[in-house]
């Protein structure tokens, strides 16, 4: 197992949760993990419609499936978004409301905790990799020194990790704080 691509796959994945997080613009990524009961199956919403932000504030969901559009207006309501779609038979417009400076900091706070879940995943990475390392010394497979270095290494890789993780979270939470 390649321990960069293991990170990096872990910071991809916080970044793709980051994503689904209200900034107060319209984004479609806000509705990435809503699934729609279509025909008896769990169905992501982006499989079923084309989703567009006309404006800074709107946006705007084009089921491909006409019958689906109630289906779909349900599953958005009963989604923990707080948000309220608008169906007009054809189109489902969701109009995105100022942030308060309230809800602006629990948003931080979630980034916050999304962030520390991502680098709890880098550390069990590192961990992962400083174990197999102490078991080929164990195992004679390496020298004390050379067991010593990697570890070195992989401490220093989790390291760069975590501040790139950093770095994400701080653009983050200026997104949510630009009003």
């Amino acid at each position: 197992m390649d321990l960069e691509a293991s990170m990096r796959k872990s910071l991809e994945a916080t970044q793709r949760t980051f994503n689904t997080i209200r900034t107060g613009r319209a984004n479609p990524s806000l509705l990435d993990k809503i699934v729609v009961e279509y025909y008896g199956a769990e169905t992501p919403l982006k499989s079923l419609a084309t989703i567009s932000t006309p404006d800074s504030q709107t946006i705007q969901i084009q089921p491909f499936d006409a019958r689906s559009i109630n289906l779909i207006e349900k599953a958005i309501g009963m989604s923990d978004l707080g948000l309220t779609p608008n169906n007009d038979g054809k189109v489902i417009r969701i109009n995105i409301p100022p942030l308060t400076e309230d809800r602006r900091k629990d948003l931080c706070k979630l980034a916050a905790r999304y962030a520390e879940e991502g680098k709890v995943a880098l550390r069990n990475i590192r961990r992962e990799g400083i174990d197999r390392i102490k078991k080929q010394e164990k195992d004679g497979d390496c020298s004390e020194d050379q067991s010593r270095d990697e570890q070195d290494k992989v401490q220093k890789l989790t390291d760069r990790y975590i501040a790139e993780l950093e770095k994400l979270l701080a653009a983050k939470e200026a997104d949510i704080l630009k009003v």
